[in-house]
């Protein structure tokens, strides 16, 4: 056994594929404003835009209600929709966004074969309204021991007092005790780094890191977690 006892876990694009669950509630929004088809075309242009608005928000350039809205308005403005309706397609889209619920491969799997064995929790950056309906859809409100929801804590990773609102409620481990397993170099990655706990980057596609942080573990597939914790 390895000397980790706790797991954080990033939820969007690691224990569950995001991807998926957005492509399905912008479409499903897009149905109940009545805006007509969304294509390939305009989810891959809004897929960008919304990258772009996250990115702000993780460097602290922007509030996170500034950036749900602000997003759908520059989308609605760039397609030539009413921009007036964003706050109100925002809002449907929270709800939307944790009905399709689609594991990452062998992600259940994984957080199943962990029982009992490390303590399992979730932090993430996503809203309040979509996390707990996806947590609850997926089963992992049961198999988690607690969720860290920045929208509840007032602060977004990676900032460092995301994760000491963290230390505050699971109580104090060795730094080497504690990993966090996400996809995302700048808000994961870099938030690991912050806290000064072992990192591991869920990389499946095999992309090359731009960012200059010093990682832990790397890896392409969650199984591989599991040699990491020698279990």
């Amino acid at each position: 056994m390895s000397n980790i006892k706790v797991v954080l876990w990033d939820i969007d694009g690691t224990l569950l594929n995001f991807a998926a669950a957005e492509k399905a509630a912008i479409r499903k929004c897009f149905e109940i404003h009545g805006l007509g088809e969304c294509t390939d075309e305009m989810l891959a242009q809004y897929v960008e835009i919304n990258h772009k608005y996250w990115k702000m928000l993780e460097r602290g350039e922007m509030s996170k209600s500034d950036i749900l809205v602000g997003r759908f308005a520059e989308f609605f403005s760039s397609q030539g929709l009413d921009v007036t309706k964003a706050a109100a397609f925002n809002e449907d889209y929270q709800v939307c966004l944790g009905d399709t619920v689609c594991f990452e491969d062998n992600a259940l799997e994984v957080v199943l074969a962990l029982q009992g064995k490390v303590r399992q929790y979730a932090v993430t950056n996503g809203t309040r309204v979509a996390q707990k309906r996806k947590l609850a859809n997926s089963g992992l409100d049961k198999l988690l021991e607690k969720a860290f929801i920045s929208d509840e804590i007032g602060v977004e990773k990676p900032m460092i007092g995301f994760f000491e609102a963290v230390w505050a409620q699971i109580g104090f481990y060795e730094k080497d005790e504690v990993i966090i397993v996400g996809d995302s170099l700048t808000s994961d990655m870099q938030g690991g780094v912050n806290a000064g706990i072992l990192t591991c980057w869920y990389n499946p596609k095999g992309m090359e890191n731009p960012s200059g942080l010093k990682l832990d573990y790397e890896i392409r597939n969650l199984n591989q977690l599991l040699q990491i914790l020698d279990i």
